[in-house]
């Protein structure tokens, strides 16, 4: 695939998105309507106070699990083409587990593993 199927790609995704979202501009209709400004809580009014300060651990601790998770996704080219490639693609693989683990030692070392 090169550089031009690769414009072509790219001119196709903007073309089809533009589209899209012109088609559903025309057909729709904006309606005013105040439950629609109303933050989704499961259609059961709110009581008391509703911004609450929530401890960023959570969050450090799913965006940690996100990155992890994701480059597992990258295994499974590799396991397609490991057999093929040889040797090669066991020091690459080691190679990215490494820089997989370097990347967890600082998560722990910064305490972002905590559950707190």
């Amino acid at each position: 695939m090169g550089a031009a199927s690769m414009i072509v790609l790219i001119i196709a995704a903007l073309f089809f998105s533009t589209i899209a979202i012109l088609i559903a501009k025309i057909v729709t209709r904006a309606t005013k309507n105040p439950q629609k400004a109303e933050p989704y809580e499961c259609g059961i009014p709110t009581r008391g106070k509703t911004w609450m300060q929530l401890n960023v651990g959570y969050y450090l601790f799913a965006l940690i699990f996100l990155i992890f998770d994701v480059e597992l996704v990258f295994l499974y080219p590799w396991a397609v083409v490991a057999k093929k490639i040889g040797m090669i693609a066991l020091v690459e693989v080691i190679i990215f587990f490494f820089i997989l683990f370097i990347g967890f030692l600082y998560a722990h070392k910064k305490g972002a593993l905590k559950w707190v």
